[in-house]
């Protein structure tokens, strides 16, 4: 629950600000991967038997955020637990590494860091790439939340009223 609310607060405030329906596409398109990759990973012999054993995906689109937020803001140092420090970059890999170590299944993280990929690489790579758009954000979205653009007062615009001539001290 924590890596879902400071991760998803996170990129609503910062990457999808002014942009919530872009921000409930990403969550609807991370749902319909993780989902379609458990449906489709069941019907596989060998892995059906990990697939069957995980019931709730909410654990992975946690990750899929995580993977998402550390993607875009690969350069922010932090500190895992105190013991070492490390880059933004390498957050799911260390979260990956300590559900290991402490004997979870890491099975669900890693689908999230997959959605997770998917997602970036989609809405953020491939379209640098070929100025082509593949998950753009439909219009009957857009039209659900009537996004406001994003007012942010710079210092030279404020302007503060003159004291009252009552007010203003003379020694």
């Amino acid at each position: 629950m924590f890596f879902l609310a400071r991760y998803c607060k996170l990129l609503e405030e910062n990457s999808f600000r002014g942009k919530t329906a872009d921000f409930l596409y990403m969550l609807l398109f991370g749902a319909t991967v993780l989902t379609g990759i458990v449906l489709i990973g069941g019907m596989i012999p060998y892995l059906s038997v990990s697939f069957s054993k995980i019931i709730f995906l909410s654990n992975s689109l946690t990750f899929m955020m995580v993977y998402v937020w550390s993607k875009q803001n690969p350069y922010i140092h932090m500190s895992f637990l105190g013991l070492f420090t490390f880059t933004a970059a390498y957050l799911p890999w260390v979260l990956l590494g300590f559900s290991i170590l402490v004997g979870a299944s890491a099975w669900g993280d890693f689908l999230g860091m997959i959605a997770g990929h998917a997602y970036y690489f989609l809405a953020f790579v491939y379209p640098r790439m070929t100025d082509r758009r593949p998950l753009k954000t439909p219009s009957f979205l857009k039209a659900l939340f009537a996004d406001e653009p994003v007012v942010i007062a710079r210092p030279e615009d404020v302007r503060f009223a003159h004291a009252p001539f009552d007010e203003i001290h003379q020694d």
